[in-house]
């Protein structure tokens, strides 16, 4: 009696031991689902579990990067997560994750790892590795992490009746892919380079060398997704500046558009802090006058944030023209007929003040509203012209000291710059507010949608003299023109970077 009831004993107890342990698989498979890719800031999952599924709380999990066995981003052992990353960039980033919506994590097999906040410097091969006392089997996963880049920004460099188109756009992860398109047949990139930044985002450079009048366009995007194009419209090449007696006309040193087109579809563009990588990354096949012509003064467009920080609040000049209705800071056309005919011209023009002879300002032009619509007809920029406008008997061009950007009278879907030859900036919504922005030092003029943030282009000239805000609200247009006025904490330090029109100018 007493030897079985001890057999017994020891059977039940064995018994009650083994179920209350997680059973050891006799083998070990892993199964990984590779390559994985996101997009930056996101949350991702590198997918890892058993086949067949099989309880894994038991077992070692060590998720490690290429062949950094020794120093993993994850460590499970022994039902616990004895390291969840002793690299600086993965702590708390980093945890167990689940396959797909169905998985039951750990005790189905399942060894996921979850990633947050992934940035392009994530990307990489990652390690799956799964033991138990008597077996092993890992997998790989492969990382690639993308960002999508910067609408392109175009300049545009006249050189001995060529037109030296540049194109450039960053913050691209992986490498992306530059098109050009002229006449609507696509180019070879020409002077084609990469640069990459302390962050590891990739920019990309090219310029094509143009002779006769057509619109250019350049597209940078991922192979697999949609691209971001940018677009100009170029005219005749410019032809030397007439010489007039007792015009305000300057020469000009030297000439650079910049711009940003419209893309297809409308998208919130917020430009951030960039620098010029001309020069950087490989340059085999590049012409050494090309990149000559296209180095010269190039000037990048200030942030619209930074911009605002110098805003000014502009008055119009107290002059009778008899061709405007000013009220409150808003303008119109008087009703006609006017002398120069239908054509916008000067007649309809007028001066801002305080003017500028250095430093760096800003202000904001109300193009319409919902109730009267937007304006289909007006001119935004500076002069140094110091005469009344509506008397003006020279062309309000760039050459003759009137740098502005305007609605083209040619094409309702684009507006333009004062230049010769004349340039078009397509687009696919007419801004209701513009933001003028002028760097009298640099020389760089930029107008920006401020509604969306979006720089809508910008110009290089050499100033001189006393620049002022220049205004023209167009011609049979009902929407008015107003200029903005804010509560501007540092007016004070900008207005002694102006000039007060009516004091004569020392010499």
């Amino acid at each position: 009696m007493g030897v079985p009831m001890i057999h017994m004993c020891l059977v039940v107890t064995l018994c009650a031991f083994q179920s209350s342990s997680v059973p050891v698989p006799d083998s070990l498979a892993v199964s990984v689902r590779t390559p994985v890719s996101v997009s930056g800031g996101h949350t991702v999952t590198l997918p890892c579990w058993l086949t067949p599924s099989q309880n894994a709380e038991g077992l070692e999990v060590r998720w490690y990067l290429g062949d950094q066995f020794d120093a993993p981003i994850m460590l499970y052992k022994a039902k616990t997560l004895e390291v969840a990353s002793k690299e600086p960039s993965y702590v708390g980033r980093v945890a167990f994750g689940l396959k797909d919506a169905t998985s039951g994590g750990l005790k189905t097999g399942d060894v996921s790892l979850e990633l947050l906040n992934v940035t392009v410097k994530d990307a990489g091969d990652y390690n799956c590795y799964v033991s138990s006392d008597q077996h092993y089997d890992e997998g790989s996963v492969t990382l690639t992490v993308t960002e999508t880049g910067a609408t392109p920004l175009l300049s545009v460099v006249w050189k001995d009746n060529m037109m030296n188109v540049s194109c450039e756009s960053e913050g691209w992860h992986p490498q992306p892919q530059l098109h050009w398109s002229h006449q609507k047949q696509d180019l070879t990139p020409k002077g084609l380079v990469y640069s990459t930044d302390a962050s590891g985002l990739l920019s990309v450079h090219s310029w094509i060398l143009v002779s006769d009048p057509s619109e250019v366009s350049c597209s940078v995007g991922l192979s697999d997704q949609g691209a971001k194009e940018a677009r100009v419209r170029l005219e005749s090449p410019p032809q030397p500046p007439k010489q007039e007696s007792g015009s305000s006309a300057v020469g000009w040193v030297a000439f650079t558009l910049l711009l940003i087109a419209v893309l297809a579809l409308l998208g919130v563009l917020y430009f951030k802090k960039r620098a010029l990588f001309l020069g950087k990354g490989d340059k085999s096949g590049s012409d050494p006058a090309e990149e000559k012509l296209l180095q010269k003064d190039v000037v990048q467009p200030t942030d619209l944030s930074t911009c605002i920080t110098h805003y000014v609040n502009v008055k119009l000049e107290e002059t009778r023209n008899p061709y405007l209705k000013i009220k409150d800071g808003k303008l119109r056309d008087e009703y006609g007929p006017f002398s120069d005919g239908p054509e916008v011209t000067g007649l309809t023009a007028i001066k801002g003040t305080l003017g500028f002879s250095s430093g760096q300002h800003y202000w904001e032009v109300s193009l319409g509203n919902e109730n009267v619509g937007l304006k289909k007809s007006w001119w935004v920029g500076v002069t140094n012209a110091t005469v009344n406008l509506h008397e003006c008997n020279i062309p309000l061009t760039a050459s003759n000291g009137f740098w502005f950007l305007s609605s083209s009278p040619d094409r309702a879907d684009s507006l333009q710059f004062s230049t010769e030859p004349n340039v078009l900036l397509p687009f696919t919504s007419r801004p209701q507010m513009v933001g003028v922005f002028l760097n009298y030092d640099s020389g760089e003029l930029s107008f920006y949608n401020v509604e969306d943030k979006s720089l809508i282009g910008s110009l290089t000239a050499s100033f001189t003299g006393v620049v002022f805000p220049f205004f023209n609200p167009g011609i049979g247009d009902k929407a008015p023109m107003e200029i903005l006025q804010r509560t501007v904490e540092n007016q004070f330090s900008d207005m002694r970077n102006s000039a007060d029109p009516t004091q004569p100018e020392t010499k």
